[in-house]
C-alpha cells in the first residue's frame, strides 16, 4: 500500500467524470475482500476523484460463508468510516451512502426471506452469481425478487466464465428487465482477454446500463490509473450514456463529505 503513495501512478485524463458516481465498490475497510484499512480506502478514493468520480456508494460483499456480513454492522462501519474521513479532509470526493453486493448463494434465500437488503442508491439491488459454476434456479431467484418489488442490478455479467458463449442467456436476462453494470477494469484486460471482449461486446449491444470500478484496494486504484490512458475506453466513454449520473439525485442528508 505504501509503495502506492510513494510512486502514486498519473491519471492521463479524468475520462470518467461523465459517470460521476460509482456505484460498486469495497471500500469500507476489513468487512470483505476488500479495503484493509482507512488509509487503503483514502487513497483509493483520491485516485478514483482523479479520474472522475465525485461521489462513492460502498457495496460490500454479502456471501455465504465467506462474508456473513450483516446489514446493521456494515451501515454501523460505513458510518465509522465516513466519521473517519471527514477529518482527514479531501476535496473533490463524497461517500454517498451504503448498498450491498449480493451472492445468489445457498444463504441468499434466507435473506430474500428476511428482505433487509441494503439498496444501491436506496432502489437498486445488486446481486452477483458464482464466479465459477452456474447456480440452478437462477432465473426463479431473480423473477421472485422482482415480484417482491426489487430493481435488479447484475454485477459484472462480463466475468462469469459460463456465459461468454451462451449470450442468450445473457440477452433473456435483458428481456426479463435486470440491469447489468459491467467493471470498468473489465475494459482494460484487468481480468484477462475474455472478459474484457465480452464487456464491449454488451455496451456496443445497449445492454449495460451502469459502469462500476469494483475498486477493492491500491492494486485496483493503479489499474484504474492504467485504464485512464486506455484510448478505446476513452473514446467509448465519449459517446456512451450510462446511468450512473441518475444516481446523483441522491437526498443530500444521505451524503456525507469529507
Amino acid at each position: 500500500m505504501f509503495e502506492f503513495l510513494k510512486r502514486k501512478p498519473q491519471i492521463a485524463r479524468p475520462i470518467f467524470e461523465s459517470l460521476g458516481t460509482d456505484m460498486h465498490c469495497h471500500l469500507v475497510p476489513t468487512v470483505d475482500d476488500g479495503s484493509r484499512s482507512e488509509d487503503e480506502t483514502y487513497l483509493c478514493l483520491s485516485t478514483m476523484r482523479d479520474a472522475g468520480y465525485n461521489k462513492v456508494i460502498c457495496t460490500p460483499h454479502f456471501q455465504y460463508p465467506r462474508f456473513p456480513n450483516e446489514e446493521e454492522d456494515i451501515k454501523e462501519r460505513y458510518q465509522y468510516l465516513s466519521e473517519g474521513l471527514s477529518k482527514r479532509g479531501i476535496d473533490g470526493i463524497t461517500l454517498a451512502g451504503v448498498g450491498g453486493e449480493y451472492r445468489i448463494d445457498s444463504g441468499f434465500p434466507e435473506r430474500m426471506e428476511a428482505g433487509k437488503f441494503l439498496l444501491v442508491a436506496g432502489r437498486y439491488l445488486l446481486c452477483e452469481f458464482s464466479l465459477h459454476q452456474q447456480l440452478m434456479g437462477l432465473d426463479e431467484t431473480l423473477f421472485d425478487l422482482q415480484m417482491k418489488g426489487y430493481e435488479i442490478i447484475l454485477a459484472h455479467p462480463e466475468r462469469y466464465p459460463y456465459y461468454s458463449s451462451q449470450s442468450h442467456r445473457l440477452e433473456h436476462f435483458k428481456e426479463m428487465g435486470i440491469y447489468f453494470q459491467v467493471n470498468v477494469l473489465s475494459l482494460s484486460g484487468f481480468y484477462g482477454e475474455s472478459p474484457r471482449v465480452k464487456a464491449f461486446e454488451m455496451i456496443d449491444k445497449g445492454w449495460v446500463e451502469f459502469l462500476g470500478t469494483d475498486m477493492h484496494n491500491t492494486l485496483y486504484a493503479r489499474a484504474l490509473v492504467d485504464a485512464t490512458h486506455d484510448r478505446k475506453i476513452e473514446r467509448m466513454m465519449s459517446h456512451t450514456t450510462f446511468m450512473n449520473a441518475e444516481l446523483l439525485s441522491l437526498d443530500a442528508n444521505s451524503s456525507s463529505k469529507f
